[in-house]
């Protein structure tokens, strides 16, 4: 029940500008931190490395001696050596998956049909933009479409010209 105590206070104009720019400026320092994070994770993995156990090997496969070629060679190693979650991480990362196009065309399905689960729930029935849609894809007939319209309708004048109805 609401009373004098948990009610929220009312924040005017020139607070909600503060915390608004407050809430900016950390946004950009979060992104501007992980920013810095990928660009030195990506010079840490593609520097050079120099071991005589994976240097020879990624080598004799035409790679560049790189952190980022021995680790996804450990990890292939890993796979080898029977670690099903690093054949997953393999076969993931190298864009093989188990899904086939009926699976990826059943899960649209389904996502499209729970948001106008959700939408009827919450009283949002209004599908404006498929609407526009499809006006739009009707307003753009092929010529099949139009040569079929326009033949019905020679055939009924001249049906009506024979039988003098009009």
């Amino acid at each position: 029940m609401a009373n004098n105590e948990n009610l929220k206070p009312v924040r005017t104009k020139s607070e909600a500008r503060e915390r608004g720019r407050a809430g900016g400026k950390a946004s950009g320092e979060a992104r501007r931190k992980r920013a810095d994070f990928r660009k030195t994770l990506n010079a840490l993995l593609t520097a050079e490395i120099d071991s005589p156990e994976w240097n020879p090997l990624l080598e004799s496969l035409g790679l560049d001696p790189t952190l980022e070629a021995a680790i996804n060679m450990a990890m292939i190693k890993e796979a080898l050596a029977g670690n099903v979650k690093a054949y997953e991480a393999v076969t993931r990362y190298a864009g093989q998956s188990g899904q086939t196009a009926a699976d990826d065309e059943e899960q649209r399905i389904r996502t499209d049909r729970a948001k106008r689960a959700r939408d009827q729930e919450v009283g949002d029935t209004d599908n404006q933009d498929d609407n526009i849609q499809s006006f739009l894809k009707a307003m753009r007939p092929t010529e099949e479409d139009l040569a079929g319209l326009f033949e019905e309708d020679e055939t009924d004048a001249e049906a009506e010209e024979e039988t003098g109805e009009v």
